[in-house]
C-alpha cells in the first residue's frame, strides 16, 4: 500500500429482515485518517417508489457511482433484484473503470437481500442478516445473537447492533440511519 496514500475509514450498515420488514440501518460516521470528518453522513438510498433499499460501505464517490449503476439495471431487468445484482457484479468485475472502484453495498426488496462486492461476489445472506463496514463484523455478530435470543422486531435488531458496532468500532458512531420496507 502506498504510504502517502489518505485512507479514507468509514461505516457501519448492517441490514436486517423478519416476516414483518426488511431494514437497512447504517452510522453516520466519517473518518479520514485520526479524524471524524462527519458524523451525520447518509449511507443509505432507495429507489423505485422506497420499494429497493441500497446501503453502502467505503468510498462514498464510488458506492454513489454503484448505487446509479443498479439503479440502471433494475430498470434494465424489470426490477428483478437479483438478475440486476448479478449484472452489476459482472460489470464491477470486468470493466476496467469499475474495477477500481472500492466500495460493497448491500441492496434490499421485500424479498431478497444481497451482498454485492467488487470481486464479483453477489452473496445472499444467512438469517436474513448482512453488515459491511469497519464495524461490520460487530454488527453482524450482535444482529445475529438478538434474532436468535429474542423477540425485537428487524428495525429494533438492527438498531441495538449498531449500537454495540459503535462501543466497539472507532469507525462507527451512534448516529444513526434507518430505512425500512413493510413486507
Amino acid at each position: 500500500m502506498d504510504k502517502n496514500k489518505t485512507i479514507i475509514r468509514s461505516t457501519t450498515v448492517v441490514c436486517v429482515r423478519d416476516n414483518e420488514s426488511v431494514v437497512i440501518a447504517s452510522d453516520g460516521q466519517v473518518t479520514l485518517g485520526t479524524s471524524v470528518i462527519k458524523s451525520n453522513a447518509n449511507k443509505i438510498r432507495t429507489f423505485h417508489n422506497d420499494q429497493i433499499i441500497v446501503g453502502f460501505a467505503g468510498s462514498t464517490a464510488d458506492a454513489l457511482t454503484l448505487f446509479d449503476r443498479l439503479e440502471k439495471k433494475c430498470e434494465e431487468f424489470s426490477y428483478n433484484l437479483k438478475r440486476a445484482c448479478v449484472e452489476l457484479a459482472k460489470d464491477w468485475r470486468t470493466d476496467r473503470y469499475l474495477r477500481r472502484l472500492e466500495s460493497m453495498i448491500i441492496a434490499a426488496d421485500k424479498s431478497e437481500t444481497y451482498l454485492i462486492s467488487g470481486t464479483g461476489d453477489v452473496l445472499e445472506p444467512q438469517e436474513g442478516i448482512v453488515a459491511i463496514g469497519s464495524g461490520g463484523n460487530f454488527a453482524l455478530s450482535a444482529a445475529r445473537a438478538l434474532k436468535r435470543k429474542s423477540n425485537l422486531s428487524a428495525k429494533e435488531i438492527a438498531t441495538e447492533s449498531l449500537k454495540v458496532a459503535a462501543e466497539l468500532c472507532i469507525y462507527t458512531n451512534d448516529t444513526l440511519n434507518i430505512s425500512e420496507i413493510k413486507i
